[in-house]
């Protein structure tokens, strides 16, 4: 009878075939093809074991338990890992699914500056962030040169819309381009205080990023826009 001392194999073990494996696994074909010991191997060589073992000395129980716990263990996460794989796969789908649906959609993105298209008309918002008697928006060229300034009286705390209809402050037709926009509201400072500003455009693609890139819109007049910046979505 052959006696074996032999620990149980952890499930985890990689290493190179042997002569000693090829032997141990001559009976069984499929551990000398793999380097790797996979729960079948596992079992084959525990029963193995335990079928050479000496009755007057045999394997300790809490080695054999533990063992098992450990063959448990690594399938678990295997199999743990592969359903986490399916899952993540289908919220990429439908997250897919359902960005298409924001094609053509106006999108509220945070923006200082906003593109005016010939004889066209800038939409947008101010986000004001207390109760106030008066909000304003100023509407500057390229050079900085304030073009038009508009009065959004009183507000109170939130989303205060604003139109422009690409009108100079003498009534004239604006050119085509990009303008700055800024904005104050009547605060706890004499000269008013600054708010955040807020252009729609149009959503004309998305595009589905990897890893922490996340989905991204390109927008018209504002470019591409991580989905993470749209403060709104609209017909």
């Amino acid at each position: 009878m052959t006696t074996s001392n032999v620990l149980f194999p952890n499930p985890n073990y990689t290493g190179s075939s042997t002569s000693s494996t090829s032997s141990t696994s001559s009976g069984t074909g499929s551990v000398a093809d793999s380097t790797t010991l996979g729960g079948t191997n596992f079992l084959t060589l525990m029963l193995a074991q335990l079928k050479n073992q000496d009755p007057t000395s045999p394997v300790d129980s809490n080695q054999f338990l533990n063992q098992l716990a450990s063959l448990s263990t690594v399938q678990g996460i295997t199999q743990l890992n592969t359903s986490f794989a399916s899952l993540s796969s289908s919220l990429v789908s439908a997250q897919a699914l359902q960005a298409s649906s924001l094609l053509g959609h106006q999108a509220l993105v945070s923006s200082a500056t906003a593109a005016l298209a010939a004889n066209g008309t800038v939409t947008g918002a101010v986000q004001i962030p207390q109760n106030t008697s008066q909000a304003v928006l100023n509407i500057s060229d390229s050079s900085g040169v304030l073009v038009r300034q508009i009065d959004l009286g009183a507000q109170s705390t939130g989303l205060a819309n604003f139109s422009w209809d690409g009108k100079l402050a003498d009534g004239t037709q604006a050119a085509a381009g990009q303008y700055k926009l800024s904005a104050q509201y009547a605060g706890a400072t004499s000269g008013g205080t600054a708010a955040t500003t807020y252009v729609n455009g149009t959503v004309q693609s998305v595009t589905m990023g990897a890893g922490t890139t996340g989905l991204t819109l390109n927008v018209s007049g504002l470019g591409s826009v991580p989905y993470s910046n749209v403060q709104q979505i609209s017909n």
